[in-house]
């Protein structure tokens, strides 16, 4: 938590994907400010990442090879925006009492997406933060893979990708075959990502492909630690 002499904590918005990764690690190599706690968001009786589908558990585990609290926001599925503005403020409250004054997130490029959260995040007190804004996604995507980061594809948007796609280990091979019309860093939604590893890890955090999802739109794959047993047969 922040102290007495450091008032002004951030908070990181967290979806366990790559850009909040690289929002991370972006802030703290050219920052001597520190991200002090993380705050996702999962579907209400699901507790999966929205859009990504992560287990909280996993969320959980990331959290602990960070070494950071993690804050729990429970919305339901595909909400409006009062009701995750109500949510939202619920979250925040304690965290903005505690002293935390800055929300970061790890938006890119999409004008209308910062302006919501800019909005809702100022109408709570807090001043929302963006490190990678506008930085160019194709040398992002390398600098994650360069700094040692691990990740896998957890949701492809049928719509821009084939669902093959999804399960995917991001590396070079999957950059290299992305069509020309996805963004390396998949800000238009055409896909969401699992951190499994990187520079900001204490330790790994494992995992393993238990089946596939299809959607409607999103196909989704379902991930379990890695270090789980086999179901049986």
């Amino acid at each position: 938590m922040p102290t007495p002499d450091s008032p002004d904590g951030f908070v990181l918005l967290w979806s366990g994907g790559k850009d909040a990764a690289l929002a991370l690690d972006v802030l703290h190599s050219q920052s001597p400010r520190r991200i002090e706690a993380l705050l996702t968001t999962v579907v209400e009786g699901e507790d999966r990442v929205t859009m990504h589908g992560t287990p909280l558990s996993l969320i959980r585990q990331q959290a602990g090879a960070l070494s950071l609290p993690l804050h729990v926001m429970r919305v339901p599925a595909m909400p409006p925006n009062d009701v995750y503005e109500a949510r939202l403020d619920a979250a925040l409250t304690p965290l903005l009492d505690g002293g935390f004054r800055t929300v970061v997130a790890g938006d890119l490029f999409l004008d209308d997406v910062r302006a919501y959260r800019e909005q809702a995040i100022k109408s709570l007190g807090a001043t929302a933060l963006f490190p990678l804004w506008q930085r160019d996604t194709t040398w992002l995507a390398r600098r994650f893979l360069e700094r040692g980061y691990r990740a896998v594809v957890t949701a492809v948007d049928t719509t821009q990708l084939d669902p093959s796609f999804a399960g995917r280990v991001y590396n070079e091979a999957f950059l290299d075959d992305l069509p020309d019309d996805v963004d390396s860093c998949g800000e238009r939604g055409a896909f969401h990502t699992f951190v499994t590893d990187g520079p900001s890890f204490r330790q790994q955090v494992p995992v393993v492909t238990r089946a596939e999802e299809p959607g409607e739109r999103m196909h989704t794959v379902r991930l379990a630690p890695g270090d789980e047993e086999e179901p049986p047969q």
